[in-house]
Parts: C-alpha cells; structure tokens; sequence
C-alpha cells in the first residue's frame, strides 16, 4: 500500500448495492431506510450522508467470511474462530458511550445519535501484530467529532477507552482462566486521537458491526498494530498522564503504548518485517508482502513521532 492517498475505490467494489451504505443511496430516502443490528431486530435511522472518505486504499478487500470469522477477540475466546461462534448471545442494544475526564462538557452519547454521525465509508488496511493484514471498507466518522463536542480541557494530554463488561453474554470474561483483566483498556495521546485516520467504526462492508468485530462500536487505528482499536466501547476520558493498556500492563516487553507498525522493530517471538494478507491464498497464503512503516500511512501520520526513538517508544 503507497504511502499517499490513494484513489477512491468505487462504491459498486465495496459491497452489492442492497447493502451498500453511503451518500448516493441513503440521502434520498434516508427517511425509509432503516439500519438494523443482526439478530436484534431493532433499527436506526439511515446514517450515512456527506462526502466519501478521503481515505481510502485502492487495495483488493479481504473477503468478508474471513473478516467475520478470523478475529482477536478475547472476550468471546482467545483462538480466532472464538468470537464468531461465541458472540451470538450478546446485545449490542441499547448501548451508549460516556465521555467524561478532563473535558469542558462531559457527555453520554446514545447509540442513534452516534449512527447519525457516521458520514463515511473509509477502506484501510489493518494489520495484526501476528503478521496477517486484512484490508477492510469500515463504515465511521472521526473520533475528534465527539472529542470536540465534549471541549478538551488544556490539561489533556491522552484519551483513554474502556470496553463493556458483560461475562453473562462474554464466555471469555467468566470462568477460572482469564487470559486477560477486565475491563479491557487502551489509549492514546490526543494528537494521535485528533488524527483523521483515527474513526470510531459502526459498520463494515456496508453493514452494522457484526459482534465479532466490535459491535456495536469500536475503535480503528490502521498505523498500528490491531490491539490496539479497542472493541465495543463504553467509555472514553481524557486525562493528562499515559493511560493504562491492557496489554502493555499484561507484558509490556512484547506490547508497547505506542504499538506503531514498523518492520524495523521484531517482536521477541517474530520478525515484523513481513505480513500474511487474510484471503489470499488460502486463509495461511504463502505471499506475503513487505510490512510498511506505520502501516502506509506515514504521510499523515509520521510527523507525530519527530525526535522520537521509535524503537524505544514501541
């Protein structure tokens, strides 16, 4: 993937067009439409409106079965087929995300006005830190959009995620083995979180977010490794000292704050240098390609690490 912005990739690409969400299809009959959770039955306004996203990679998409499929997802289980056969019975209605900390106008966002907001269809790429990518067209808008509703006081420096705590619809959260400590937690500083790669996701492939993948809203950070876009959120506080992560608090020599892609810097256990690309050739495909410093995305994103020691600052 070039490190610029690439062309557009056309709506009739992303998705067929019963599904496909977006501008030309919702503006005019937004007030039909509905746009309904799988399995829950409940409907919301149609969001999508305004411009197509500036952000796109003219990449070939993962096929959404292994997007849906093949997924981190602890709560739901620790191997990647775990989520999609775990995350039935979870309710991704009503739902809500308190903003508080360090803010001029502390808010509750409810999940109708949060559709609403979504005002683009953004196709990034996404890579694990096991070495597989995939390349998926999310459906969100720009984390800074509740952030600046809020108004960030002087003192805030980083903002902090928290997910949803449900171990009677989470199988992964209850019984004597935890992989990891509940609440799961991330963060990240404000300018990185003002960035407009930065989006809260509601959908992908032109549909809501299927469980698995973080329903029914969740963090997408595409310049860093995918732990680090938090998964069905319930609050986010801005505070002025580095927040807590979970997995930096559960090993932080392999799991840094920072977690930004780069090829230069192995894991203990592996070499980063390259990535499997989910679909192609099978699901464990034998091409790989070069991994790229922040994931492609070092013309936007580089200039916030200048003087930084990026292999300290993992």
């Amino acid at each position: 993937m070039p490190a610029y912005c690439p062309p557009h990739i056309p709506a009739s690409e992303i998705t067929p067009k019963n599904l496909y969400l977006s501008r030309r299809s919702f503006v005019g009959g937004a007030a039909a439409a509905g746009f309904a959770f799988a399995g829950t039955g409940q409907a919301f306004a149609s969001p999508l409106a305004g411009k197509p996203s500036d952000y796109k990679v003219d990449e070939k998409l993962t096929p959404k079965e292994a997007v849906t499929t093949y997924n981190n997802f602890y709560e739901f289980g620790v191997n990647k087929e775990d989520p999609s056969q775990n995350a039935g019975s979870f309710k991704p209605t009503p739902w809500s995300i308190k903003v508080d900390g360090l803010v001029g106008k502390p808010k509750e966002f409810g999940l109708d006005e949060l559709m609403k907001m979504s005002l683009e269809d953004r196709t990034y790429r996404m890579r694990c830190v096991e070495g597989w990518s995939m390349v998926i067209p999310w459906i969100g808008f720009p984390l800074s959009a509740i952030l600046d509703q809020v108004e960030p006081q002087g003192s805030a420096k980083y903002v902090s995620f928290e997910t949803v705590v449900r171990p009677e619809e989470m199988p992964g959260q209850k019984g004597f083995f935890q992989p990891l400590p509940w609440p799961y937690v991330e963060g990240l500083r404000l300018d990185e979180a003002r960035n407009p790669l930065t989006i809260l996701a509601v959908g992908l492939y032109g549909e809501t977010l299927p469980n698995q993948n973080g329903a029914p809203i969740r963090l997408v950070v595409p310049w860093k490794y995918g732990f680090k876009s938090i998964k069905s959120i319930v609050k986010i506080s801005l505070v002025e000292k580095q927040p807590q992560t979970t997995w930096k608090n559960s090993n932080a020599r392999e799991y840094g704050f920072y977690s930004n892609v780069n090829p230069a810097v192995d894991h203990p256990r592996w070499s980063q240098a390259t990535e499997q690309r989910i679909g192609e050739g099978g699901l464990f495909g034998s091409n790989r390609h070069p991994t790229l410093p922040f994931n492609g995305y070092a013309d936007q994103v580089a200039s916030l690490y200048a003087g930084m020691d990026l292999k300290a600052n993992y």
